[in-house]
């Protein structure tokens, strides 16, 4: 499984040979960079430690680990399973040609969280 970090940047549409217009959802995908490389452990599988973005401010302790790595602070960390870790080496970039044409994908999103809200901010 591969996998890259990617931003919402917003929705507009497009106009296919014919005419008809489409809803597309435009994402800042990658370049994402190698933080770590976890090994084949007690988990049972290789995994990389990806980031994207560049942070405004950081933890202390988030600040170490990259240091440690030897790679620029990033706002967003993520794990992804790999079959090859050796493939990889950390600090090195993973950009979206990573996939081709016809690729299927699974995206997963967040909401934005409104808390308890009232009747007219949650129902309009």
């Amino acid at each position: 499984m591969e996998g890259i970090l990617g931003k919402k940047l917003g929705i507009t549409r497009i106009f296919n040979e014919k005419g008809v217009s489409l809803p597309v959802t435009v994402i800042e995908a990658g370049p994402c960079t190698v933080v770590q490389k976890k090994e084949k452990g007690s988990r049972g599988q290789q995994a990389l430690q990806l980031g994207f973005a560049s942070p405004g401010k950081i933890s202390k302790p988030l600040a170490g680990h990259f240091a440690r790595a030897g790679v620029e602070p990033q706002r967003f960390l993520k794990e992804f399973p790999v079959e090859k870790a050796e493939d990889y080496q950390v600090g090195s970039q993973i950009k979206v040609d990573i996939f081709k044409p016809g690729d299927y994908l699974d995206i997963v999103g967040l909401s934005k969280g409104r808390g308890f809200a009232g009747v007219m901010k949650r129902w309009g």
